[in-house]
């Protein structure tokens, strides 16, 4: 076998389609493109999926609204009454102890937060106190302790 004798299999390759070359040819006049418009025209003319002719398109008719901030904090909201209803005296409440009693993801960063009653003198370690859940565990004789992300 030589270089000059490298040809495809037959059927591998088919003849070049010459459109624009009269009506018998059968891709005469239009050469397939239908009449007119955009998509007619020579060029890359690429559209956008989203793009609706010219008209205004939806995505800014739309009303907008509000604002996302991009670098908010999502807390796991714990009340200090369900502390006092899974929780020991004496006990050391933790994101890892929640997590364990299904209250919160392991990940989570945890917020404790002051509805209910706390009878019940608990070590609190969470990421975040509000003012009244605060008052709650230092008023049971429990401490709160503030612990980085």
């Amino acid at each position: 076998m030589k270089l000059n004798d490298l040809q495809p299999h037959p059927g591998a390759t088919r003849e070049r389609k010459r459109v624009g070359r009269g009506i018998a040819a059968g891709q005469g006049k239009t050469a397939g493109k239908g009449h007119k418009g955009q998509k007619t025209r020579s060029g890359d003319r690429t559209l956008p999926p989203f793009f609706e002719g010219g008209q205004t398109p939806f995505h800014l008719r739309v009303p907008k609204r509000g604002f996302t901030n991009p670098n908010r904090k999502e807390f796991t909201a714990v009340n200090v009454g369900v502390l006092n209803r899974l929780f020991e005296e004496g006990a050391e409440v933790t994101p890892e102890t929640l997590a364990s009693k299904g209250l919160c993801a392991r990940n989570d960063p945890v917020k404790i937060l002051g509805d209910g009653e706390l009878k019940k003198k608990l070590h609190v370690k969470a990421h975040a106190f509000s003012k009244s859940a605060r008052k709650k565990i230092e008023e049971a004789g429990g401490t709160c302790e503030v612990i980085g992300r």
